[in-house]
């Protein structure tokens, strides 16, 4: 096998069969035979005691384990074992974990799986908001873990040649030490653990979702299927308090679409509200299918105001129909979605909405809504490519006069599924909604939400959208001095993925933050710690 042949190393979380098996071998080597901590056995396999509780940090490369360490949180900590009193040597920290097993095979000593798998665990930690972390280690390598801001404490614990260090690692040491777990070979064979994404989409999935769109694909032909699509369709009704929802093969730009041929059928005049990118692109679908409307456009970043709404409708009584974006996903403002139901209602209007961004991300109630957008991605945490549209009506004849894929009247007419539908891609929704959290989800957003914005203030960064915001979008106007791909593109090689790709983005030289997917406290403060960095010494002022 040639240089270029070799497999690359991968740091990963434990999930295989075959992983767990030399993680058990691994773990025999290194505490049996190397370290004589443990009894041998015939089978030359030890299963840890909380083999159950653990997670597994592993190195690989192919299908060979090359290094371990293994987390768990539970109390009591393996060291309340060795130390009856470990509570009085540490700080007090609401979730704190306990790092052990740390083994690597004798060939792979080499620093580099230590350095990868300390980087894996920067992320995990973050991931999860653990604020401290416990580690007994050899006091061979101590120098190594005060490199990494890891605090000594007490006596050695075990005997003989099985004696340790109890450590433990602060998360403001965490911070102040980062740069040590976040350094990785860099060997081109050698792979960090994936970025923390702050991305509009994709999103961080949790591991069930991700189990369920691996499962084997199914006919959308067969009965369970039919059955799961259409609990499906149930669950995501009782989210938003929908009437009916379709569910398309598509982004959320097809969804927009179909609800512009929906209206097409209408054969009536209407206002189209824009303050942003979006709100502009509904226009873009107004024009495709030919609608007739009027704008009411408002400077991006401001939200819409009930006068200025009800002037509009005042001067043309033949507007009988209103469509804006509710969470405006380039600037961050949110619009009014109980105000504008209270206008259109007294008038007897028709009411759309583009809830793209805010489904999921925010209570989203559409009674007294016509017809809304969304996707399975963003809010909802699955993956991309099912566009959905929510409708106040269940059925209608279908309509010779628009497109097949576009017309939710042949879509109520074969039972909502008229097309092929990938079952992968309808488990991982599925599956999302069963484990959505809904209240608790919400509430963890917005307080989410405004430690990222007193971080960012913090920073003389000012959102664009200051008032009438959402927790999920926060858009931030960068000073000239600062160029948007730049300090995009220094947090991106920090490990942190932002949004400043977008043409509307570039063009007005904004960053934008999203908190859609996976995110905690601590992964918030280090995004603003990154950002400090990204603007170097020098921290912009208003």
């Amino acid at each position: 096998m040639t240089a270029s042949e070799v497999p690359e190393v991968r740091f990963k979380i434990a999930s295989e069969d075959w992983e767990f098996q030399q993680i058990h071998r691994l773990n025999y080597q290194t505490f049996v035979e190397e370290i004589p901590q443990h009894a041998p056995n015939a089978d030359r396999s030890l299963i840890d005691a909380f083999h159950e509780q653990n997670t597994y940090l592993i190195a690989v490369r192919g299908q060979r384990l090359l290094g371990m360490m293994a987390l768990r949180d539970r109390r009591p900590f393996s060291l309340d074992r060795k130390l009856p009193n470990l509570d009085q040597y540490l700080p007090c920290r609401q979730h704190p974990c306990e790092i052990r097993l740390l083994a690597t095979t004798a060939d792979s000593r080499n620093g580099v799986i230590f350095r990868g798998l300390a980087n894996l665990l920067f992320r995990h930690t973050l991931e999860h908001g653990y604020d401290m972390l416990v580690i007994s280690g050899t006091p061979r390598q101590l120098g190594i873990y005060r490199d990494m801001g890891f605090v000594p404490f007490g006596p050695l614990v075990g005997t003989g040649e099985a004696v340790y260090q109890p450590m433990y690692l602060t998360f403001e040491s965490f911070r102040k030490h980062r740069r040590a777990f976040r350094a990785l070979a860099s060997a081109p064979r050698h792979r960090a653990a994936e970025p923390l994404s702050f991305l509009p989409g994709p999103v961080v999935v949790r591991a069930q979702v991700a189990a369920a769109h691996q499962r084997p694909g199914v006919s959308h032909r067969s009965p369970a299927f039919v059955r799961d699509f259409q609990a499906t369709q149930q669950a995501l009704c009782r989210l938003a308090n929908a009437h009916h929802v379709d569910i398309l093969m598509g982004s959320g730009t097809l969804a927009n679409d179909a609800i512009a041929a929906e209206m097409s059928l209408w054969s009536s005049a209407g206002l189209i509200l824009s303050n942003g990118e979006f709100g502009e692109r509904l226009i873009d679908h107004a024009n495709r299918f030919k609608l007739r409307f009027q704008t009411l456009q408002v400077p991006w970043g401001r939200a819409f105001e009930r006068r200025a709404v009800e002037e509009v409708l005042e001067h043309n009584s033949a507007l009988r129909w209103l469509w804006v974006v509710h969470g405006e996903t380039s600037t961050g403002v949110l619009n009014d979605l109980a105000m504008l139901k209270d206008i259109t209602a007294a008038r007897g209007l028709r009411l759309s909405i583009d809830a793209i961004s805010s489904l999921g991300t925010m209570p989203v109630d559409l009674r007294g809504v016509t017809l809304a957008s969304g996707v399975s991605g963003k809010g909802l945490a699955a993956y991309p490519g099912l566009a959905l549209v929510f409708r106040d009506a269940s059925s209608r004849p279908a309509s010779p006069a628009l497109p097949r894929y576009l017309d939710l009247g042949f879509y109520s007419e074969r039972g909502g599924i008229p097309f092929t539908v990938s079952s992968n891609l309808l488990y991982a929704l599925k599956t999302a909604l069963e484990g959505f959290e809904g209240e608790h989800h919400f509430a963890q957003l917005a307080q989410l939400a405004v430690r990222l914005r007193d971080g960012l203030r913090g920073l003389g960064l000012t959102p664009v959208a200051e008032s009438a915001t959402y927790p999920a979008v926060t858009t931030i106007a960068l000073p000239k001095e600062h160029d948007s791909t730049r300090v995009g593109e220094s947090l991106e090689e920090a490990g942190y993925l932002v949004h400043y790709r977008s043409d509307y983005l570039l063009a007005r030289n904004w960053l934008q933050i999203c908190i859609m997917g996976a995110c905690t406290l601590i992964m918030i403060d280090e995004l603003c710690g990154a950002l400090r960095e990204a603007f170097g010494t020098a921290i912009v002022r208003e």
